[in-house]
């Protein structure tokens, strides 16, 4: 567990840019449209976050997947069986206050959840007897959770996948129209994504749009070039942006993934 203190990020100011939470309307009448198995994680108290899990095979590749902020499990109901296709099971998990999930999403919650979120996923594995490696995937804003869990438990995962992911935050903030230097923000003491990674010796895949607007390839490049992994792959998807990188790049972007875990086996 990470012993940064989020708390002082938790600004509405931030918030309101981190995050955009949407529930899942098909979970009020029987719990999720998608072909996929819904979880709920208990997190704290009486909250509990959603999952879907769409399972094709015990002794599969695992990935669990920690989705972008404006995005639910939901969204990925089609993938899931395409992934599934490619002899994977997936497994996408929501924020506090996204889908089917209770609470309200801070930034301390989601850096709390990721580790409660990780364990149960793996016991939940264990118990069903689903034996193959674990793959943490993270997009956009879920780049925070796996590189959280990277440094903190990387005996728990064989490798991690991170698309379109960001390392420094305060340019980020920045783009969102929030002052880092008024609110006191470094990024040691914020999500420190280089130091992060450069804990990471295992593979590594990297995805990211030539043209992102919004998480430029050029973080892409940073987190590539601080990891130690001497098995690391970086993969540009050629004339995409964040926002229509499957839509541009989905056969490559699943060719990636499928050869890297192809290598975990």
């Amino acid at each position: 567990m990470s012993s940064i203190d989020y708390s002082r990020f938790d600004r509405p100011e931030i918030l309101q840019v981190l995050f955009h939470p949407r529930p899942e309307f098909s979970g009020l009448f029987g719990g999720g449209s998608g072909s996929g198995l819904d979880v709920m994680i208990p997190v704290e108290g009486e909250i509990a976050v959603g999952g879907r899990f769409h399972l094709t095979a015990a002794d599969a590749p695992n990935i669990l997947f920690f989705h972008g902020n404006g995005e639910i499990v939901a969204d990925y109901d089609d993938l899931g069986p395409v992934y599934n296709r490619l002899g994977l099971n997936f497994l996408p998990v929501d924020y506090r206050g996204y889908g089917r999930s209770g609470g309200q999403p801070t930034i301390t919650a989601m850096m709390q959840d990721c580790h409660t979120i990780l364990r149960f996923v793996t016991g939940w594995l264990a118990e069903h007897d689903y034996s193959g490696p674990l793959v943490l995937m993270g997009r956009s804003l879920g780049s925070a959770s796996v590189l959280a869990l990277a440094a903190s438990h990387p005996d728990q995962a064989a490798g991690l996948i991170i698309e379109s992911g960001f390392a420094y935050a305060g340019p980020l903030l920045q783009l969102f129209g929030v002052d880092p230097l008024a609110l006191g923000f470094t990024e040691e003491a914020g999500f420190n994504h280089l130091a992060k990674i450069r804990t990471w010796h295992k593979p590594l895949l990297i995805i990211h749009a030539q043209f992102d607007h919004i998480i430029p390839y050029t973080d892409a490049q940073a987190l590539y070039d601080a990891c130690p992994s001497r098995k690391k792959t970086l993969v540009q998807i050629p004339g995409a942006n964040h926002n229509d990188l499957f839509l541009v790049g989905l056969e490559q972007y699943l060719k990636a993934i499928t050869e890297f875990v192809a290598t975990l086996r």
